[in-house]
């Protein structure tokens, strides 16, 4: 028991001592990073999403990435004819069903039995309901992306920082390796 106390009091201790430095080095990166504002607008990811979720493709304007645009309005575009083909066939599928459950003719009368009529509108209504959760997926991702987008674009990229891989030759032998170049500059 007498072993535990001196180790507790060193680590604590310890602990203590490294907290301190840490704090004041944050303390002075979070100063410099705090009025540094050209580089770094904490408003900017919510801004694009919110454009984004207004209207789509505004976030991905307001990011300055046009060619992003056409991606978006095609994708969604897409998700709804395919869940207005898919309804259209339904409706249609479910309207022969009907009128055949009432011993009436309709127009696939010659063509499908009962029980494909029936499967016919269990696919097509599969179809349609995939394709309204496809839009919506696809306007979820786009919000996304937009906000995403925004959060790179404040991300720093210098020449200070550097990876250079390279094939280097042994001095003592003939063989090769690969080495690992990380530069700094400060």
């Amino acid at each position: 028991m007498t072993y535990k106390t001196p180790i507790a009091i060193l680590l604590i201790a310890t602990k203590l001592c490294f907290s301190q430095k840490e704090s004041s080095m944050l303390s002075m990166d979070s100063q410099t990073f705090l009025e540094d504002t050209d580089s770094f607008d904490p408003l900017t990811p919510a801004k694009a999403a919110f454009y984004s979720a207004v209207l789509p493709g505004l976030g991905q304007a307001y990011n300055k990435r046009y060619w992003k645009i056409p991606i978006v309005y095609g994708a969604l575009a897409s998700s709804i004819y395919y869940y207005d083909l898919n309804g259209k066939a339904y409706k249609r599928y479910r309207k022969a069903f009907k009128l055949r459950a009432a011993g009436k003719e309709d127009e696939f009368y010659d063509v499908f039995t009962d029980a494909s009529l029936e499967r016919a509108q269990t696919f097509l209504k599969r179809n349609r309901d995939t394709s309204l959760l496809t839009f919506v997926g696809l306007y979820v991702l786009q919000i996304l992306e937009a906000s995403i987008d925004a959060h790179l674009l404040q991300f720093n990229i210098t020449d200070k920082i550097t990876f250079n891989p390279k094939l280097m030759n042994d001095g003592q032998s003939i063989n090769h390796y690969t080495g690992l170049a990380i530069n700094l500059k400060f």
